[in-house]
């Protein structure tokens, strides 16, 4: 060893920390927003290694002036931007009255969506028929979205006698083949590789139809996400690879999963496959990455990660406390806005909306939610019953029935 050199200290252990702990002013200066328009939109065919910039950079269409510019703007009428600012105003009204019922004993769980809704309602508008979403649960966007009966949503949470599930899912945990939408996992990013399995499998089948893959900030930490990635891309799976990052696990910042990638859309890079970014609280940006990301799948191109930078402005879930972990005005500080307040802004902007057609749209939502949820809680919630069957544990697992299942069932009396 050369005499000049001096002898190393010893090491250190480094835990990622937030920059920001409760009580502290909330500091989003390390968040690198591209302006609204300047990033590039390629070709759907572009080479993986032609685009490694995008995993770095946030394509974003509205800008300050609620404006919508660049490349990737103008491929929804006005008439669908509308339908896509109900499904988001929906959304949010559906959840406040299941985050009130869950406070009220009605249900044992929920989870909102709040300041993510543009995520799932935008994507949903991107897809086909028949394509299907392997999702988490902060999705039912999609379903919204997607028309799937809010009365359905409702009796699942409530796991009363018309829940789809038959009370064998945890509370807001869907499924719906018809509405291209997967049934939910509690085990947190097993729906990656599922998603890349069905995908492989329409390939093989010489199918047209694609996948979608979803998963959260955190659970990109967990080996499926990476075995997802292994499969998708050395078999060239006809899937979008969704990544929500909306800057917090249950209680721990991005930056824990996030490790020293810089973005996780870069995780993609290492595995030749397209990544792009894009800002999750604007419905117009996200629609336009959706369908360029489903078209490329579509072309039998491959994978493409989409990571979607957003913020989740309420609780983990109605079993969590934020404020033991981040400031109480965090939200507030988010630059990059309500998706809700900008797309309706963008439509004011342009003539087809108004503040008071807005106010009134609100009623008629909620009114509607309400209705169902008059509807839902008359079939029974989950102290009050009716419950399904305890006979329908036994069902819809097995095409034939074991023995032992039936014997089980039998001494139950059901």
């Amino acid at each position: 060893m050369s005499q000049s050199m001096s002898e190393p200290g010893p090491l250190s252990f480094h835990v990622p920390a937030p920059a920001v702990r409760p009580g502290g002013t909330p500091d989003f200066s390390d968040v690198k927003i591209s302006r609204a328009g300047e990033v590039r939109r390629p070709d759907v065919d572009v080479a993986p290694e032609e685009i490694r910039d995008l995993a770095f950079q946030i394509i974003r269409v509205l800008d300050r002036n609620s404006e919508a510019v660049g490349p990737w703007a103008g491929l929804l009428s006005d008439q669908e931007l509308l339908d896509g600012l109900r499904h988001m105003m929906t959304l949010r009204a559906f959840d406040a009255r299941m985050q009130m019922a869950q406070r009220q004993g009605k249900t044992s769980f929920y989870m909102q969506h709040l300041g993510e809704e543009a995520v799932s309602c935008a994507f949903r508008k991107a897809l086909e028929p028949g394509d299907m979403n392997f999702p988490t649960y902060r999705q039912a966007g999609l379903l919204i979205a997607g028309g799937y009966p809010m009365l359905d949503m409702m009796n699942q949470i409530y796991s009363n006698e018309l829940d789809p599930m038959k009370g064998r899912q945890l509370p807001v945990m869907y499924s719906s083949r018809e509405h291209g939408f997967f049934s939910i996992s509690g085990n947190l990013a097993t729906q990656y590789i599922q998603a890349v399995g069905w995908a492989m499998a329409s390939a093989m089948k010489r199918d047209t139809r694609i996948a979608a893959g979803w998963i959260g900030d955190g659970s990109t930490a967990e080996s499926d996400f990476h075995a997802a990635l292994v499969f998708a891309s050395t078999y060239k799976a006809p899937v979008v690879l969704n990544i929500v990052n909306n800057q917090w696990a249950i209680s721990t910042f991005q930056g824990i999963a996030r490790g020293g990638a810089g973005t996780f859309a870069a995780r993609g890079l290492g595995f030749g496959i397209p990544a792009l970014r894009v800002d999750g609280n604007d419905y117009l940006a996200v629609y336009a990455v959706a369908r360029w990301a489903v078209e490329r799948a579509r072309r039998n191109l491959g994978p493409t990660i989409v990571e979607y930078v957003t913020y989740r402005v309420g609780a983990h879930s109605s079993s969590d406390d934020p404020s033991a972990y981040r400031p109480k005005t965090e939200s507030d500080a988010w630059p990059l806005g309500d998706p809700v307040l900008r797309l309706k802004n963008h439509l004011i902007h342009r003539g087809a909306w108004s503040e008071d057609r807005h106010k009134q749209a609100e009623a008629e939502v909620m009114a509607a939610v309400i209705a169902a949820q008059k509807e839902a809680e008359a079939h029974g919630t989950l102290h009050t019953g009716p419950h399904p069957s305890a006979r329908d544990m036994f069902e819809g697992v097995y095409e034939q029935m074991p023995p032992h299942l039936r014997r089980q069932r039998q001494q139950g009396g059901v």
